[in-house]
């Protein structure tokens, strides 16, 4: 049983592995960001690791993709992550760098838009990474058919303009670069973007930016994201310290209450250092010793 995944072992690890303690104590952290992202990520890694945070001129990630789906992801959310790291620390002489990516898609019981936050640190002088993630359904992920100014400011204001921004352009289709209109976030710019689109199109279609830097409710994500990163770096192994000591695999079997049998509740969490590959095991972690006969197969068949 697992007293606290949270905390390091006092003693000198019994297997004689190497410690590979981190410090991040005054080292500089390059942000991989052009969307301000640094506003959600910066104060709580300054505050919790005590780095020293900086973010590259001129970086584009818009290179690595857009929501609009002109430019595609080169690979996953975490992967794509990586690459922005690497390629910020190309830009700045350090060996630490944090890059952001998002995902929306259909929840997969509820069928409304999901948001997915990955917040992942590179540390190249201990050569490992670690991301922290949010999932979320407060998003203002939508997207419409209009063919007005009318029903383009109704839309605007459900997703929270002009605090949240909106993108316009002639089909969803659309792929050209110049007929993509982005972070509209005032009456008279809305009105200007719909007139000459119509002047095009008969229908236009209207959806959320989902830009950082033009959406408050995603920006919020990712600073839950950036507090997941935080929570993993403080879970220490206790084997040899390394970070990230996180749950690995959920143990079901948990007993009935009334016949006492393993139902498919969760029993325990298998936390794994991904260093020196030690495993502990944390017991009933919701604090519950019995499931309710309402989980039982058999009680409740």
């Amino acid at each position: 049983m697992m007293s606290n995944a949270l905390t390091p072992s006092p003693s000198p690890n019994k297997r004689g592995e190497q410690d590979h303690r981190i410090e991040f104590a005054d080292r500089l952290a390059v942000i991989a960001t052009m969307h301000r992202k640094e506003l959600a990520i910066a104060p709580i890694l300054q505050t919790s690791l005590g780095v020293k945070v900086t973010v590259p001129q001129n970086f584009d990630s818009d290179r690595f993709g857009t929501f609009t789906r002109d430019i595609e992801r080169p690979a996953n959310q975490i992967e794509t992550a990586k690459i922005k790291a690497d390629k910020a620390l190309e830009i700045i002489d350090a060996d630490l760098a944090i890059a952001s990516e998002g995902s929306f898609f259909p929840h997969p019981i509820l069928g409304i838009p999901y948001n997915r936050e990955i917040v992942l640190l590179l540390d190249k002088k201990h050569n490992f990474t670690v991301y922290g993630e949010a999932v979320s359904t407060d998003t203002n992920f939508r997207y419409q058919e209009i063919s007005s100014y009318d029903q383009a400011y109704e839309f605007a204001l459900k997703i929270g303009f002009p605090d949240h921004a909106v993108v316009l352009m002639p089909d969803a289709q659309t792929s050209a670069k110049e007929t993509i209109f982005k972070g509209i976030n005032s009456e008279n710019l809305l009105r200007n973007t719909v007139r000459e689109l119509l002047n095009i199109s008969s229908t236009i279609h209207i959806e959320t930016d989902m830009r950082a830097l033009y959406n408050p409710t995603r920006m919020s994500n990712i600073a839950k994201a950036t507090e997941d990163l935080v929570r993993k770096l403080g879970q220490l192994c206790p084997n040899c310290n390394f970070v990230n000591f996180d749950v690995v695999e959920k143990l079901k079997g948990l007993p009935c209450e009334f016949c006492n049998l393993p139902t498919q509740s969760t029993r325990a969490h298998l936390y794994q250092c991904s260093r020196c590959k030690f495993q502990r095991e944390q017991i009933f972690p919701d604090g519950k010793q019995f499931a309710d006969p309402m989980h039982c197969s058999y009680c409740n068949p």
